[in-house]
């Protein structure tokens, strides 16, 4: 037997499991992460949502976090609050050694 229940037109929940119905655009994905580096303090989520330049449904913004999360972009502290951990230059420094492989 399957249940569906509609959660803002981003989610099913099918058997249990949540069900994406719509990914987030490549841009919004880009703003949540420019908008989480260039904060003054670690912000909490719906402090984050508040601070959006353009509006974002909540459930997007929960899909966006989770996935920044899953890929080790960001850290959520037992604070919930979120800290921007991606640290491009140091990869490019250490794949840059000589003797080093980088899987």
């Amino acid at each position: 037997m399957y249940i569906y229940i509609l959660i803002s037109g981003l989610m099913v929940l099918k058997n249990n499991t949540r069900t994406v119905l719509h990914y987030p655009r490549l841009d919004t994905v880009m703003m949540v992460e420019k908008a989480i580096q260039d904060a003054d303090d670690y912000l909490t989520k719906s402090a984050l949502w508040r601070v959006l330049p353009k509006q974002v449904n909540y459930q997007t913004l929960s899909y966006i976090i989770d996935y920044l999360d899953e890929i080790g972009k960001i850290f959520i502290g037992d604070d919930r609050k979120i800290v921007w951990v991606w640290d491009p230059e140091g990869i490019k420094k250490i794949k840059a050694q000589k003797g080093l492989r980088v899987y």
